[in-house]
């Protein structure tokens, strides 16, 4: 049985709207589209190398789809890690709206069978391979508001916006965590791999 798995690039204020160029979401009047640019490093690089070496399958909310779906397919390197597994592993996309997906390896899940295909798809990897959702801002705050995440990977890059869509936004679920595993690249980006352990719990000093 595989784990779903949920890797997010984000701004000190939580901002994961848009990481990669300012045209790739620039919904409600976001200006700052690309932060991510600067920071970009071999860190970073390596770090996503390694997610992606565990992938098995990907699930995706459809403005990330769409957005991998544009770019990926020419890409079609075989020694390319992320390449090879995004245009080779069975990809799942939720989306009540999406009818005929071009891209190859590629399956639609309507809103009604969401969650108990998610978890058939995850439950039907074998040993420890990922059900891997990355970006997918509304899938991802749907996916946590149900208890459904195993591990969160959290890249953290050293900027702050004050506006943007959050993957955490004001009323989600008050949830605990595990710290898995933490390293800094060289540009300073943090990068954090969490287990959600349970509802969080309140206390008085």
């Amino acid at each position: 049985m595989g784990k779903l798995t949920l890797t997010t690039f984000l701004t000190l204020d939580g901002v994961m709207q848009a990481p990669g160029g300012p045209e790739e979401d620039p919904s409600g009047g976001f200006a700052y589209g690309g932060w991510l640019v600067p920071f970009d490093d071999e860190g970073m690089g390596a770090f996503m190398t390694e997610v992606f070496d565990r992938a098995g399958a990907f699930l995706l909310g459809r403005r990330t789809y769409e957005i991998f779906a544009g770019y990926w397919p020419q890409h079609t390197d075989p020694a390319d890690p992320i390449a090879s597994r995004l245009n080779g592993l069975p990809k799942y996309v939720a989306s009540t709206t999406l009818k005929e997906p071009g891209w190859a390896g590629t399956t639609v899940i309507d809103g009604e069978h969401l969650q108990s295909e998610i978890v058939r798809v995850k439950d039907g990897l074998e040993g420890d391979a990922e059900l891997q959702v990355h970006g997918s801002g509304a899938l991802a705050q749907w996916l946590l508001a149900r208890d459904l995440v195993d591990e969160l990977n959290l890249l953290v890059f050293p900027v702050f916006l004050g506006t943007g869509r959050r993957l955490f936004p004001a009323g989600a679920l008050p949830t605990a965590c595990e710290l898995l595993a933490s390293r800094t690249t060289e540009r300073g980006t943090a990068i954090h791999t969490y287990r959600p352990t349970g509802r969080a719990a309140f206390g008085t000093f």
